[in-house]
C-alpha cells in the first residue's frame, strides 16, 4: 500500500504557500468563471497569476490541481476554449473536471496533463470509475455518500485507476454537492455551481401557513433552532488506517473559502495523522487527532456515510457557521528584532496572556512577555488588525509561517 496524497485547498496564494509548508503534498486551486468557490481575499487566484500559483507550488515541492469543474453551458465552453492557452502555460499536474464537454476540450488540447474526475460526477460505483479510465482520466474523485467498504471493493475492481476521497471539511446538504437551492432563492444571480452559492443551506427557516393568512410557526419548537438542512461537518480522522487499507490514493480536504488558520492548522493534523496511520495502523491514536481539530471552526462533526449508514446525527440544528474550540490570535508577518516578533493580531492579545503557539514543525505553549508597538513602545494589549511586536518566554524556531491560538478548546460542542 501507498501512503495517499494529503490534497489540501488553496483559495489564494498565501494560503496555498501555508499549505504545503504544513505538509499539504498537493493543493487544488481555481479561477472565476470555472471553479465551484469564488475567492473573496487575499491574494486571489486568477488568470493572470494562475502560472505564478502552480509555479509556487511546484517550487515548494507540491502538485498543483487545477479546478475547472463548474456545470458548464455553451457561454462557459466558448470562454474556456478562448482561454486554454493560459491554462496550458500554467501547466498544472492536472484538472479536476466534472463536465463531459470540458472533459473532450481539455482532452485533445492538452493530451499530456492529467484528468481528475470531480466529486460532482457522483461517482458511487466501479463500473462508473471504469467508464471514466476507459474515457482517459486518471483519477477519479469518489461522492461523498460511499462507505470505507465501498471504496475497498471499488479499489479491488478497478485497481490501476487513482482513487480520492474527501475525509474533512464542510458539507453540502445535497447530493454530491449538485445543488439548486442557491440560484432559486436569488433569481439565479447566485449559481451554487458556478462558485457563488449564497448557502441557504444554512440558514435558519420558518414555516408559513396558507389557511391561517400567512401566519408564521416555527418548523421545530425546540430551543435548538431551525437549521433544518445545515450538515455538519466531515471528519474521518479517526479512520485514516481504514482508508488507507482500503487503497484511497488521496485524501482530500474541503476550505477553499476556509481561513488561513484553518488550513495550517488542520493541514498540520492531517499530515501527522496519514504519517502514523501509514508508519503505524495498529497504535494508531485518532482520538487525539480528533481533539486537535475541535480547536478549529467547525458545526459539529460527523462521519457521513463512511461507516455504511448515514447517521442520525449528521444535521447541526443548533447552529448555521462553523464555532472554533480555540481562537485564533495572530500571525506571525515579519523578521524579528531581537527577541522580538512581528505579529498581525486577529483577536486581541493582552500581556502575561498564555498562548499556544503551531508552526510547521513546532507545537507548544508559551507566555507573552512583552507587547510593543510600532515605534517599539510598550503596550498593554495588541488589538484587533493591530500590528505589534511580541516578546515570549518560548519564541518558535520557524517563525515564517509560526501562528498563535489560545490554549485548550472552549465549550466544546455535546454533540461532537
Amino acid at each position: 500500500m501507498m501512503k495517499p496524497e494529503l490534497l489540501m485547498p488553496a483559495g489564494n496564494l498565501e494560503k496555498l504557500e501555508y499549505a504545503i509548508k504544513y505538509g499539504a503534498d498537493a493543493v487544488y486551486l481555481g479561477v472565476v468563471d470555472f471553479s465551484l468557490r469564488a475567492m473573496r481575499k487575499g491574494s486571489l487566484i486568477t488568470m493572470e497569476n494562475l502560472k505564478e500559483a502552480v509555479d509556487l507550488a511546484h517550487k515548494l515541492g507540491a502538485k498543483a490541481y487545477v479546478t475547472i469543474n463548474i456545470f458548464a453551458f455553451n457561454k462557459d465552453i466558448e470562454l474556456l476554449k478562448k482561454v486554454l492557452p493560459v491554462f496550458k502555460d500554467a501547466n498544472p499536474d492536472a484538472f479536476i473536471v466534472s463536465d463531459f464537454g470540458v472533459f473532450k476540450i481539455l482532452k485533445e488540447a492538452m493530451p499530456e496533463i492529467p484528468l481528475h474526475v470531480s466529486t460532482q460526477t457522483n461517482s458511487l460505483n466501479y463500473e462508473c470509475v471504469k467508464f471514466w479510465k476507459e474515457l482517459g482520466a486518471s483519477r477519479v474523485i469518489l461522492a461523498r455518500e460511499l462507505s470505507i467498504e465501498d471504496i475497498a471493493e471499488i479499489r479491488h475492481e478497478v485497481p490501476d485507476i487513482e482513487l480520492e476521497n474527501f475525509v474533512h471539511g464542510a458539507q453540502c446538504m445535497s447530493f454530491s454537492g449538485r445543488c439548486l437551492l442557491s440560484d432559486y432563492f436569488t433569481d439565479g444571480e447566485r449559481g451554487a455551481n458556478h462558485g457563488n452559492c449564497y448557502q441557504p443551506c444554512r440558514w435558519s427557516y420558518e414555516l408559513v401557513s396558507k389557511d391561517r393568512d400567512s401566519a408564521q410557526c416555527e418548523i421545530i419548537d425546540t430551543p435548538r433552532g431551525s437549521h433544518i438542512m445545515s450538515t455538519k461537518d466531515l471528519c474521518l480522522v479517526k479512520y485514516i488506517p481504514d482508508l488507507i487499507k482500503a487503497g484511497s490514493d488521496s485524501l482530500k480536504i474541503e476550505g477553499r473559502t476556509k481561513s488561513l488558520y484553518y488550513v495550517s492548522a488542520v493541514t498540520k493534523v492531517y499530515r501527522k495523522a496519514i504519517d502514523d496511520a501509514y508508519e503505524d495502523p495498529e497504535n494508531f491514536d485518532g482520538e487525539r487527532y480528533f481533539q486537535e481539530l475541535l480547536k478549529v471552526g467547525n458545526r459539529g462533526y460527523t462521519t457521513g456515510f463512511a461507516l455504511g449508514e448515514h447517521p442520525t446525527d449528521g444535521y447541526s440544528y443548533d447552529i448555521s457557521s462553523g464555532l472554533a474550540g480555540a481562537d485564533f490570535l495572530f500571525e506571525f508577518i515579519g523578521d524579528k528584532r531581537d527577541d522580538y516578533y512581528l505579529v498581525k493580531i486577529k483577536n486581541k492579545i493582552n500581556l502575561n496572556d498564555k498562548i499556544e503557539i503551531i508552526s510547521p514543525s513546532e507545537q507548544f505553549c508559551a507566555n507573552i512577555t512583552e507587547i510593543r508597538n510600532g515605534d517599539f513602545d510598550e503596550i498593554p494589549v495588541g488589538n484587533t488588525n493591530d500590528e505589534v511586536f511580541v516578546k515570549f518566554t518560548t519564541a518558535p524556531q520557524e517563525y515564517r509561517y509560526a501562528l498563535a491560538r489560545t490554549i485548550g478548546i472552549k465549550n466544546p460542542r455535546k454533540d461532537n
